[in-house]
């Protein structure tokens, strides 16, 4: 299902945990894609971050299927999908 929202987000998307990071502080993110398998202290900062923004927070099971979904050839920790 989250696998779907990243392949159909319209408004665009932020690949990366520095990036979004960056977009949530600056209010961009409506919702956040975090792959099951990436370290969690990489992913706790996140979504430690967009629970205090209430935005809601989705779990995939695979950095490489989240990377892949992006259109990219590497592994995703976190995807933030644009307001």
């Amino acid at each position: 299902m989250s696998y779907e929202k990243v392949t159909q987000a319209t408004n665009g998307m932020i690949v990366g945990t520095k990036q979004a990071m960056k977009a949530l502080k600056d209010g961009l993110v409506k919702e956040i894609v975090i792959a099951e398998d990436a370290d969690v202290h990489v992913t706790n900062k996140i979504v430690e971050l967009a629970r205090d923004r209430d935005v809601p927070v989705y779990t995939v099971d695979s950095m490489k299927k989240l990377g892949k979904a992006c259109g990219i050839d590497v592994g995703a920790a976190a995807v933030a999908i644009k307001r």
